[in-house]
């Protein structure tokens, strides 16, 4: 598979031929900073004809008839859907649409994904190079079977599956300049962007994750309650000394990994088209699209991942949480001591797994099967779709307004190179664009465009199975929500209206409304 760090992305007068054009096919309410950034460099589309476009409007429409499944709505990946497992491995099967070399190529990706890594020195030349700060010793270790991560249970657990990202103010850097709303942040002098709670032998880890927690309850329409639960977080025994006076911190749960390459193969104009900066339309909902820079293409690119959209690919968010989770150096994150920071100095000078042909602890052709791996882990179908209470809780769905954000679906580019996620009509339910969730979300913390009040939708399909696959596992981008009422009833900001009517719901339209999530 060829590598998808070779091509760059030279600026040039094609993003502003693709603006215009996007612009004079746009609705004004639609256009944002974000409408000059066109650019897909991580892909190769072929352009649509017409009638495509008119059969992708038709398909694509927002339901209107709630009394039986729309067509394809058993198929949330398209062809690339796989069947809906009872077990724990609901979320680890590979996209339906591969051939049979690319299963291997699949295989040998997971294998990959579940390496444990060692430290430095180690006569395993190929697997050693952990940390020495480390949040995991492989990806499957976040990403529990390939679903959700969870929080600690316990004062002394030792957490794999979240961490806090740290930053402090900081400039904005000369090549974000262009845009103007853009959140300049620093790393923490001391502890970096990252905190791990890891070591190798002989090196202190960072800190350790405490969380609890102050539960109240929020009165239901109907004579129903629900108990929520607010989460205070510390960084326990520090390290390297204090963190910075103006330290931001932000708790982040693993999220799930199923259907990352459909949602990379969305076009960037479909998702900027449901982008509303100054709520032109007034419904109160102003998506705002996350402009990140990419280091895989070295421009300015769409975010699309990571709970703040501030990754652009699959690639370079799979690169970042080598280096980040697990201090494993790749191509573009060549540092073999991964997050260490400079003031780390027994980290800084600790033996590393770099240096040999590799030059980097995981090289490129194992990154391109990371990646691949990654981009084709399948989508379940869709479960009891036609089911009388599922259908009144979708249309309860579309009623309370949820659509607004969570778009339910796309038709991703047609693509020369990658058949497995082309021209599929897709159902994420996620416009991956950033929302004010208001302040019982917010974290305080920017990421590029992305305000600390603000989080990328996320998508929503299979979870439904999320339990099913970890029990321990919870939602929202911390954990705190138990189920998904809970998660709901967290929504503010730009969802408060939404989250009002599902409270003022009667009480069996609210049990069809989470009948239908859990269909999802």
């Amino acid at each position: 598979m060829p590598s998808s760090t070779r091509q760059k992305w030279p600026r040039s007068k094609t993003n502003l031929f693709l603006a215009a054009a996007f612009a004079a096919a746009t609705p004004v309410a639609a256009l944002d900073l974000a409408s000059q950034y066109q650019a897909e460099p991580h892909l190769s589309p072929l352009p649509r004809t017409d009638a495509e476009r008119a059969r992708i409007e038709t398909v694509t429409a927002p339901a209107t008839d709630f009394t039986a499944p729309e067509r394809f709505e058993d198929l949330p990946a398209g062809a690339a859907t796989v069947r809906a497992r009872q077990d724990d491995e609901a979320f680890s099967q590979h996209s339906a649409n591969l051939s049979f070399e690319q299963e291997l190529e699949f295989k040998l990706g997971n294998g990959l994904f579940k390496k444990i890594w060692v430290f430095s020195p180690a006569s395993t030349l190929a697997s050693d190079g952990l940390g020495p700060l480390y949040n995991a010793r492989s990806c499957q270790r976040c990403h529990l079977k390939d679903g959700r991560g969870h929080v600690p249970d316990q004062p002394e657990y030792a957490s794999t599956t979240m961490f806090l990202r740290v930053s402090i103010p900081g400039p904005v850097p000369p090549k974000l300049q262009e845009i103007h709303d853009y959140i300049g942040t620093a790393p923490d002098p001391n502890y970096g962007t990252q905190l791990q709670d890891f070591s190798a032998p002989g090196i202190a880890p960072e800190y350790k994750l405490q969380v609890v927690y102050e539960e109240f309850e929020v009165a239901l329409n109907g004579g129903e309650h629900a108990t929520l639960r607010r989460p205070r977080y510390t960084a326990a025994n520090l390290g390297y000394g204090p963190l910075a006076e103006d330290a931001m911190l932000s708790p982040r749960v693993a999220p799930p990994m199923i259907g990352l390459g459909l949602l990379e193969a969305i076009p960037t104009a479909d998702i900027l088209a449901h982008a509303d900066a100054d709520d032109a339309n007034g419904d109160g909902i102003s998506g705002r699209a996350n402009l990140v820079w990419s280091r895989e293409f070295s421009g300015i690119m769409l975010g699309r991942f990571g709970l703040k959209a501030g990754m652009a690919t699959v690639h370079e968010q799979s690169a970042g949480a080598f280096s980040g989770d697990i201090g494993i150096s790749t191509p573009l994150f060549p540092a073999h001591a991964g997050e260490c920071t400079d003031l780390q100095t027994a980290c800084q000078s600790a033996p590393h797994g770099g240096g040999d042909s590799r030059e980097t602890e995981i090289d490129q052709p194992n990154m391109d099967l990371v990646t691949f791996y990654s981009r084709n882990l399948g989508v379940p179908a869709r479960r009891n779709t036609a089911d009388p209470k599922v259908l009144r809780g979708k249309q309860v769905f579309y009623d309370s307004g949820c659509t607004s954000c969570h778009v339910p679906k796309y038709v991703t580019h047609r693509l020369k190179d990658r058949p497995e996620q082309s021209f599929q009509l897709i159902w994420p339910y996620s416009d991956l664009l950033l929302h004010d969730m208001g302040e019982g979300l917010a974290d305080h913390r920017p990421e590029a465009r992305a305000t600390g009040r603000e989080w990328r939708t996320a998508p929503l399909w299979g979870i439904g199975l999320t339990q099913q696959v970890s029990p321990r596992a919870t939602f929202l981008h911390d954990g705190r929500a138990r189920t998904l009422l809970e998660a709901i009833l967290w929504h503010g900001g730009e969802a408060e209206a939404a989250k009002r009517r599902v409270v003022d719901l009667e009480p069996k339209d609210r049990a069809a409304l989470i009948s239908f999530l859990g269909s999802l």
